[in-house]
């Protein structure tokens, strides 16, 4: 089960044998505003620095996505992945809900993708599968039919079942098909960790299909999102994930998944975790305290006993005998 994306200069593998692949998510303009004025005006500046920096964090795979309401998303997503690639040598994650936009964008990449996405309904299955088989890509296949997303984890196993067969049909291997198995806002479903966790397994074990997901969704609308985005992450990798969208410039996803890589065997010596530890900045050091005051020395120790001071014991005595004498005046 190794699923394989090149880039002219790269080649990534994904599989349950290789260290946990982080898909960078940062080139996508919802919920950025500033980013999405940009790439619709043409302007991709802030698209090569975000390109620059998560890779430079780590990311293998970069996500990159043009979805702009009213835009020209199939040329912005084309012109958006030819700039990524003059930047950075890693392989791409195409990212559209349009059908049009994903092809642009295989037109444009050089080497083998990751496209994002597919779904269990029939007419999306009928459009973007014939793509993938035409330009031999990788697919993620996100488990929710025409019925929408179904919070019992056997409904969700079934779709991607199904995903994987009619890929099948079309001559994609099931190395090609990633499933995303949904990460639900926990916040919401308190089950959604459980249930997931469930898929990714049923997927390795009976489908032999690699698993990947958006992880962020997970920790939607609670606090101190990026330390649950991490936990997630390290639940899921022992559960059988090897890729996620997520965000590598977050330090507490960062290490948890580098951690997470260690105690599944995939960091050998950990040599990774070692570089990452020599990487962070040294702890700043506190000023030594100043020994507390002491109404009397301390007593020297000799192999756990006190040692006697004769001095010390003649001034005691004299201490009580004063003291008896001046209460018996």
């Amino acid at each position: 089960m190794e699923t394989i994306l090149t880039s002219p200069a790269k080649t990534v593998r994904i599989g349950p044998e290789h260290p946990f692949v982080v898909i960078g998510e940062r080139i996508n303009p919802t919920g950025r505003k500033k980013l999405a004025a940009e790439m619709a005006a043409w302007n991709f500046d802030r698209v090569r620095a975000d390109a620059l920096a998560q890779v430079q964090a780590g990311a293998h795979v970069l996500d990159v996505n043009a979805g702009i309401p009213l835009a020209d998303e199939p040329a912005i997503l084309a012109e958006a992945i030819r700039i990524v690639q003059s930047v950075t040598d890693v392989p791409l994650c195409i990212d559209s809900s349009i059908v049009k936009a994903l092809e642009a964008g295989l037109a444009a990449y050089q080497g083998k993708a990751l496209l994002n996405s597919v779904t269990g309904e029939d007419e999306r299955l009928e459009a973007v599968l014939p793509l993938v088989a035409q330009y031999k890509c990788a697919v993620i296949a996100i488990s929710n039919d025409e019925t929408g997303i179904s919070e019992d984890p056997a409904v969700r196993f079934a779709v991607a079942k199904k995903i994987v067969a009619r890929a099948e049909s079309f001559g994609i291997p099931r190395a090609d098909v990633l499933i995303d198995p949904l990460a639900m806002p926990i916040g919401a479903i308190r089950s959604a960790g459980q249930s997931l966790f469930t898929i990714v397994r049923r997927c390795r074990e009976e489908l032999g299909v690699n698993c990947c997901c958006g992880a962020s969704n997970i920790s939607f609308g609670l606090p101190h999102r990026p330390a649950l985005n991490g936990a997630f992450m390290a639940m899921a990798i022992a559960a059988g994930m090897t890729c996620a969208i997520t965000n590598p410039l977050e330090p507490d996803i960062k290490t948890m998944i580098l951690a997470a890589d260690v105690f599944m065997g995939h960091d050998e010596n950990c040599g990774n975790w070692l570089k990452y530890a020599r990487s962070l900045p040294e702890p700043e050091k506190k000023p030594a305290a100043a020994p507390a005051a002491s109404a009397a020395p301390a007593a020297p120790v000799d192999g756990g006993q006190a040692v006697r001071d004769p001095a010390a014991e003649r001034a005691a005595r004299e201490a009580r005998r004063a003291a008896r004498r001046g209460g018996a005046g």
